[in-house]
């Protein structure tokens, strides 16, 4: 599916059977309460207005933040109903969703395909048992993998989002946990650096040292190295890091958070690639050329890529070029 953008409602905690040790939704999604169906209704409508043929076409309407299939059953097909009238002909490709894997079975897909639910995001935060009994998960990863199964034979598109540095969970869990997610092959990935938020049980045990998370620079190395598995294996990541907000950033207490920091995982990319290239060269004056969207990433934040060859003893300047792919660099 070539779906590009959600016009997303966010339903903070609703479905969830248990807290896991990381949450605190309501602070995520900037949302205390559910949007109501005339809430809905009424954004859905401003945005077809608003939106060209293509544009709607490329954009699905997500219902995010919860465990959607787990709320009480008549609402969760009152939420779908309500956008339905949106959806085809010239309107929105379809519906996404969120959801727990051990709240997929048949009837939950068979309802969900029949009211246009075109992507289901599995939260499967790990594949680890270990770490999933550790934080409070309330499922396993059999059960993930069951899911995912169910998923694909009512032919619905998979997405799947996992977490780095929770408690309990070292670099091996996360690299296993990567690989097991590329043999199931979802179509997108989400990837979230854990984030301790106040008010979370995962604050307190902070708090207390019986949790230390990884430095930032540890949960950048780490995940750069999932986002170079995923896109080696054609899973798109279409997150890496929280969505940036300023309501949200007043009640960090610690964690792996950055505003740019899927860009700061990319750098750190471009920075192996760059010094696989520099290895066996003479130290001297280079240029280099790359796409031209991708100039910033293989400068580094703060020119930090520049500055480790520079201290290599490389005075490098980068180079924009429309006609380089990306990924790619090429020395002139």
């Amino acid at each position: 599916m070539s779906t590009h953008s959600n016009i997303a409602f966010f339903i903070p905690h609703m479905g969830c059977s248990n807290l896991c040790s990381f949450c605190n939704q309501r602070i995520i999604s900037g949302s205390i309460e559910a949007p109501s169906f005339y809430e809905i209704k009424l954004t859905c409508k401003r945005e077809y207005n608003r939106m060209t043929s293509k544009q709607r076409r490329n954009t699905q309407i997500a219902f995010f933040g919860g465990s959607f299939t787990a709320i009480d059953r008549n609402l969760m097909i009152g939420y779908l109903d309500c956008v339905r009238e949106f959806i085809g002909n010239d309107g929105f490709s379809g519906i996404r969703i969120s959801t727990r894997p051990d709240a997929i079975n048949d009837e939950i897909l068979h309802i969900l395909k029949e009211k246009s639910v075109t992507s289901i995001e599995l939260g499967a935060q790990s594949m680890d048992d270990y770490v999933l009994r550790k934080n409070l998960r309330g499922h396993t990863s059999y059960q993930i993998e069951q899911a995912c199964k169910k998923i694909f034979e009512y032919d619905i598109e998979l997405g799947m989002q996992i977490m780095v540095g929770l408690p309990g969970q070292s670099k091996q869990s996360v690299i296993d946990t990567a690989k097991k997610v590329i043999d199931i092959h979802p179509e997108t990935i989400r990837i979230y650096p854990v984030v301790i938020f106040k008010g979370s049980l995962i604050e307190s045990w902070y708090n207390s040292g019986q949790y230390v998370p990884p430095s930032l620079d540890e949960g950048i190395e780490l995940c750069s190295k999932l986002l170079e598995l995923f896109n080696n294996n054609n899973i798109k990541v279409i997150r890496l890091g929280l969505h940036a907000q300023k309501t949200m950033e007043k009640d960090i207490v610690a964690g792996l958070y950055h505003p740019a920091f899927k860009e700061l995982c990319e750098s750190r990319i471009y920075l192996k690639k760059l010094k696989r290239l520099f290895k066996n060269l003479q130290t001297g004056l280079y240029k280099i050329l790359v796409n031209s969207s991708e100039v910033s990433k293989v400068i580094g934040h703060k020119k930090s890529n520049i500055k480790v060859l520079k201290d290599a003893g490389y005075l490098v300047k980068v180079i924009g070029d429309k006609s380089i792919d990306i990924g790619e660099l090429q020395l002139i």
